[in-house]
């Protein structure tokens, strides 16, 4: 009987002692670490969606939606005054426009240059309405078609064996759906500057500037 007893009680001791190696897991003191959440990245030009080629029956990509179409910038000026601003980055930042594009909002039509390349610095620019497009170091005409005549020049910019980019590769751009802009005529890098013209219809239009980063984005928007 006390055998029985004694081994009994040892049976109980092994089951108490034993143990599970997560024990302790949950016990109040012992936290274990947060989740970790990524906060979702901008879309880019490289983030896109398929569509089915009517004739081919392909998949072709379709471009998403970037930040860039719904930035809403600074207030427009009350007057028609040069916009500009300083670039940084001299000597350690090379950049070239790789794409220009447009397209209508509400209330104004948006012109967005891409740019790209090596360092961190940012470009500056000098947008204003001028009496007639000419090109840089030659003087000749450019035509362009549209009532008034904003000139855009960007500056800090390089030649695409510096950025290590290809330069746009446009000329003219005569957007479909735009309001006031009759046509944007982009004439390349010339000696740091790069330079393009906005044909608006009818008068001088209230324009506004500004910068977006990640990627590089100068825009160019034109009031209704």
């Amino acid at each position: 009987m006390q055998a029985g007893v004694l081994l009994a009680a040892l049976l109980l001791a092994g089951c108490t002692l034993g143990g599970d190696e997560h024990a302790n897991d949950g016990l109040p003191g012992e936290s274990s670490p947060a989740p970790i959440v990524s906060e979702p990245a901008e879309p880019t030009p490289s983030d896109t969606k398929a569509t089915e080629d009517p004739e081919t029956g392909d998949d072709t990509p379709e471009p998403a939606a970037t930040a860039t179409e719904a930035a809403p910038g600074p207030p427009f000026a009350a007057n028609t005054e040069p916009d500009t601003a300083e670039p940084t980055g001299a000597g350690e930042t090379f950049l070239s426009v790789t794409d220009v594009r447009a397209a209508r909002h509400d209330g104004y039509d948006r012109v967005v240059f891409d740019l790209d390349g090596k360092g961190s610095g940012k470009p500056g620019w000098r947008v204003e309405y001028v009496d007639k497009a000419t090109d840089d170091g030659s003087g000749h005409a450019v035509a362009v078609d549209g009532d008034a005549i904003l000139r855009v020049s960007l500056s800090g910019t390089a030649a695409p064996t510096d950025s290590g980019v290809e330069e746009f590769a446009g000329d003219r751009i005569e957007p479909a759906d735009t309001e006031t802009i009759d046509e944007i005529v982009y004439r390349y890098w010339f000696e740091g500057y790069t330079t393009a013209f906005i044909g608006v219809d009818e008068t001088e239009h209230p324009f506004r500037v500004f910068l977006l980063e990640n990627p590089t984005r100068v825009v160019v928007d034109i009031q209704h």
